[in-house]
């Protein structure tokens, strides 16, 4: 019965068909550009310039990068403003991390806290990093007290306020343990965490409030470095395009929320 009714619409169908407008001429000069293929909440971070791995960069799925702020004696290289432009030209987010004498338990004092804030401060506007955006500290040891690392946070919130004229222009982070990641984010010591990958280390296989958890390296590159995996918004920052002088341009970034305003990009000037 049904095949029966559906024979006489069938010429009818065919005739619409053949009577039907030509579609639409493409416009001139049309260009259609495939879509980079990435997952917005994976990411590496590695401790060399990732300007000598950028077209493995352009052909994976990562999304972000995590560089390093450090100690200006130190022999590895700190993210500066040229690399930072490179990665963001990509269309990569940066991650900023400060890591400076990280494994020692007795570099985490007020006063150590207060002095990486200032350096780490300097770094990220030399880099061009803008506001609101945040700046991670490493605790990369299975601390089993806390209250070092607490007036390490401590200082390095006095730290930032100095450097920024009372502005505190970097959100904080910290990147450790999981019993050292919840502690911090309780206590309104830090914004943002960043779980280790050390899954022995207390507290790491039982918490879950994580910004960014770090992984094994991808066999997907060659190069030497860790996976991320990142969620909601983890205080990463991009720049714009490059001015004429060849200098960093304007900055875009997230604000981290305030008083539960939701969270919107801004535009700053770098200096």
């Amino acid at each position: 019965m049904k095949i029966a009714k559906l024979v006489p619409i069938f010429p009818a169908l065919l005739l619409t068909a053949c009577y039907s407008p030509p579609p639409p001429a493409a416009p001139r000069f049309q260009v259609i550009v495939s879509p980079r293929s990435i997952d917005a909440g994976q990411g590496i971070d590695l401790a060399t310039d990732a300007s000598d791995v950028l077209n493995e960069l352009q052909d994976s799925r990562v999304a972000f990068v995590a560089r390093y702020y450090r100690d200006p004696v130190s022999r590895w290289p700190a993210l500066s403003a040229s690399e930072a432009q490179r990665l963001s030209t990509l269309g990569l987010k940066i991650v900023a991390v400060w890591e400076s004498h990280s494994r020692d338990p007795a570099h985490f004092s007020y006063a150590f806290g207060y002095s990486d804030a200032v350096t780490a401060y300097g770094e990220a506007r030399a880099a061009g990093q803008p506001a609101g955006s945040a700046i991670y500290f490493a605790v990369d040891f299975n601390a089993l007290w806390l209250e070092p690392i607490d007036e390490y946070f401590r200082g390095i919130a006095a730290g930032f306020a100095a450097a920024s004229r009372g502005n505190a222009a970097y959100a904080i982070g910290v990147y450790g343990s999981g019993a050292v990641c919840d502690a911090l984010r309780r206590t309104g010591l830090a914004q943002y965490s960043w779980l280790s990958n050390s899954i022995a280390w207390v507290g790491s296989t039982s918490y879950d409030g994580w910004n960014i958890r770090q992984g094994d390296r991808s066999p997907a590159l060659s190069f030497n470095h860790d996976s991320d995996e990142a969620r909601t918004e983890y205080g990463a920052f991009q720049l714009a395009a490059a001015s004429h002088s060849g200098s960093p341009g304007n900055v875009i970034a997230q604000q981290s929320p305030q008083n539960g305003q939701s969270l919107a990009p801004t535009v700053a000037a770098s200096h």
